[in-house]
């Protein structure tokens, strides 16, 4: 075929598909036109905070695709036979149709957990109980939209010919192809079963505070595999979830948010500890981070040079009590040095003349 007859092979295709070219396309048109403007007056009549409308914000476009996609397939399904390419345009239409539906059912599953979040606000006593439905939804959650993307792709790939027919030798290798796949997908598995198994046990919860790898931080997002971690400096630290199954780590905030801590004190033996007790004392009840529940003072050790006193005390949060410890420790440090300047720490030597030989 010639580049003349390949030109009037295709003004003849064109012409074919002009009329049911432009049906389609002002059927979408006017279908996506339609939708936007029932949305519009659902929005305007409905609460922004029930839950049909959370759900409908959250898939408003997908489900607007959808829609466009399955009018689209209608138009193309009452079209000749005889068009040329019908077949590829219909099924590159039916693709599209699955991914847009994929889209949708994910973003409504997202929407899934925001309504349990909603519904569960973090009330004054309540916090434990909010934080822990939080957690879970959010790690369930996304465990199902991996299993539906999974499905959409499956779903996507049988729709071609190739992939149809390899399909009763696919399911003939089953097994070995399971066993192989289990391998290769070892640690996204392990991390998949081991959100699963926090999610159900709760070892620890958005917004908890842990000690994990010598890095004091709070629990930022929770994912399918990882967890983030916003360390007190600000930087981000991405753990996977199995990490947290199989290594031990502290949890600050596990069942109550408030915390003890100490402040040590060398001074000198000769240093009265009354004073130090009382000034302690003073400046606990001036810190508005102390939750008025522990206050100790106590020699802890006696060395050779110096003895150490511990100040102990507590707060409400582990923040507070840093910024409590900080400011605990330079007042007395200031209190020693302005009425026991001598009773600082220092070290004792004896000189020894020697006989004249």
């Amino acid at each position: 075929m010639n580049d003349f007859e390949t030109l009037n092979v295709l003004q003849a295709g064109l012409e074919d598909w002009f009329r049911p070219g432009v049906t389609a396309l002002l059927s979408v048109v006017v279908t996506f036109v339609v939708y936007k403007g029932v949305l519009a007056i659902i929005q305007r009549l409905t609460r922004s905070k029930t839950v049909p409308r959370i759900f409908l914000d959250a898939s408003a476009t997908a489900l607007g695709i959808v829609i466009a996609l399955l009018v689209l397939n209608g138009v193309l399904e009452t079209a000749s036979p005889e068009l040329p390419l019908l077949s590829h345009v219909q099924h590159a239409a039916t693709l599209l149709l699955i991914i847009a539906l994929t889209w949708a059912v994910v973003r409504c599953t997202s929407s899934i957990g925001n309504v349990i979040v909603a519904m569960n606000p973090v009330l004054e006593g309540q916090w434990k109980r909010a934080r822990k439905v939080e957690t879970q939804t959010r790690f369930l959650v996304r465990i199902l939209n991996i299993l539906i993307v999974i499905l959409g792709l499956g779903a996507a790939l049988m729709t071609f010919e190739p992939v149809q027919h390899l399909g009763g030798s696919l399911l003939a290798s089953a097994g070995i192809g399971g066993i192989i796949l289990g391998f290769a997908a070892k640690p996204v598995l392990s991390n998949l079963l081991a959100g699963m198994q926090i999610a159900l046990t709760q070892p620890f919860r958005i917004d908890d505070v842990l000690h994990v790898q010598g890095e004091w931080c709070w629990v930022e997002e929770v994912t399918a595999t990882y967890v983030v971690l916003r360390v007190w400096d600000l930087r981000r630290l991405v753990v996977p979830l199995q990490w947290f199954i199989e290594n031990p780590f502290q949890n600050w905030s596990r069942n109550d948010t408030e915390l003890t801590g100490p402040v040590f004190i060398h001074v000198d033996y000769s240093m009265p500890i009354e004073p130090l007790r009382t000034e302690f004392n003073r400046l606990l009840h001036r810190a508005p981070q102390w939750n008025g529940h522990t206050a100790t003072v106590q020699v802890t050790d006696a060395g050779d040079t110096n003895i150490e006193v511990r100040l102990l005390m507590s707060a409400k949060d582990s923040s507070g009590l840093w910024d409590l410890r900080c400011a605990i420790r330079e007042g007395m440090i200031t209190f020693i040095q302005e009425q026991f300047p001598d009773q600082l720490p220092r070290v004792r030597a004896r000189l020894v003349e020697q006989p004249d030989q």
